[in-house]
């Protein structure tokens, strides 16, 4: 299933293993190959196919892939990769100027970085994302848009990626195991909850859903959190297996192919994934930055792995056009059996909109403001896909 279906654009979340993937092996763990040398050899097939463009945003993930891109080109005498950045206006909370402006002048990449400007530009239903929309329907996740103008900019080359790395390098979904009294306090916390009146129920935690598709959907998520493996190897393999991984890669893919552009994840390379399960896959939720430095080496510069606060891009993406959409909205087009109409137009009605609801703005926007032709099938070449 390549497609979001009905009932994850209505709820907000992709859940579950992918059927293609259920019986993929887990990595084979490398111990000859170090992580750095398994992440160098990733990126050089999409340095020998220039522009060799990268969607660089300043995190972490990005910056390593763009490090070990900018090393692996010098040393092969290949064109510099072309960071490719945005900016938000407006957006305090997806800001990362100074991370960027350090991480290459570090790299000394100044010439070829190209940094881009939004507004209202990526807005969920906003131009980039009408442009997608009608080109490639409703696809996951939501926000892929926000890679279109990168794409297009790499046009018969490459583009790189730092896709991948909550999966692979750690960020588990519950916290870490803490000491036995602070253990011991969260459990009496739970208890007067419990005595309050309970957990959230589902529709607190999904208001505009009708009550039983609230439960199940927050009990498959409950569900997957607890399934969720402590050990690294384990973990890596239960997200390469995952919907949404697998779903993200296959968009990314039909993008890029329609481009004539090489994607490539590096880290989610078999061979760089191999690598670092056998150097760090029998570890129980070692920290990400334990990884990074582990990774680099001490053979790139310090700012790569830097520790740094997470950015949050949801207020780049719930802009003007959105708040006009969803005030306006007739209350048809749902399936009603899923969504309570009314119930998500009193949600609709505060600002912001709850992120999970991005889907179904996105759906009746599409459904309001139809394409010329029907959407069309992206030729399917140039794609780099994990088995």
């Amino acid at each position: 299933m390549r497609w979001p279906t009905a009932f994850e654009l209505a709820t907000g979340l992709v859940q579950g293993m992918d059927p293609d993937a259920v019986h993929l092996p887990p990595p084979t763990p490398d111990p000859a190959t170090t992580p750095l040398a398994a992440l160098e050899a990733s990126v050089l097939p999409a340095l020998r196919r220039p522009p060799c463009v990268l969607s660089f945003s300043g995190g972490l993930d990005s910056s390593l892939v763009l490090a070990v891109a900018t090393r692996v080109a010098r040393r092969e005498e290949l064109p510099d990769p072309v960071p490719v950045t945005w900016r938000f206006r407006g957006a305090p909370r997806a800001e990362e100027s100074s991370w960027q402006d350090e991480v290459i002048g570090a790299l000394g990449l100044r010439g070829t970085w190209q940094v881009l400007t939004a507004d209202d530009d990526l807005d969920l239903v906003g131009p980039v994302a009408g442009r997608f929309l009608h080109r490639y329907g409703l696809r996951h996740p939501l926000n892929l848009h926000l890679h279109l103008p990168i794409v297009e900019l790499a046009a018969g080359g490459s583009l790189l990626t730092g896709v991948g790395g909550d999966q692979v390098l750690a960020g588990w979904r519950r916290p870490d195991p803490e000491s036995v009294p602070a253990y011991l306090r969260r459990a009496a916390g739970r208890a007067r909850a419990r005595l309050l009146g309970g957990q959230r129920s589902g529709t607190e935690v999904f208001p505009w859903l009708r009550p039983e598709a609230a439960q199940e959907i927050l009990g498959t998520h409950r569900a997957e959190q607890r399934a969720e493996p402590d050990r690294l190897a384990d973990r890596i393999a239960w997200h390469l297996r995952r919907r949404d991984l697998r779903m993200t890669m296959a968009s990314f893919g039909l993008v890029a192919g329609d481009h004539d552009v090489m994607v490539g994840h590096p880290l989610l390379d078999a061979g760089f994934v191999a690598a670092l399960v056998g150097w760090a896959g029998r570890r129980r939720r070692p920290p990400r930055a334990e990884l990074l430095a582990g990774i680099a080496a001490g053979e790139l510069p310090a700012v790569v792995v830097a520790p740094r606060a997470k950015a949050h891009f949801l207020e780049v993406f719930l802009r003007a056009p959105t708040r006009e959409f969803v005030r306006g909205w007739d209350g048809g087009g749902v399936d009603a059996d899923v969504v309570d109409p009314g119930r998500l137009r009193a949600v609709w009605a505060r600002w912001p909109v709850p992120e999970c609801t991005s889907g179904l703005v996105q759906h009746l926007w599409l459904r309001q403001h139809p394409p010329a032709q029907s959407v069309r099938p992206a030729r399917s070449g140039g794609a780099e896909v994990l088995s």
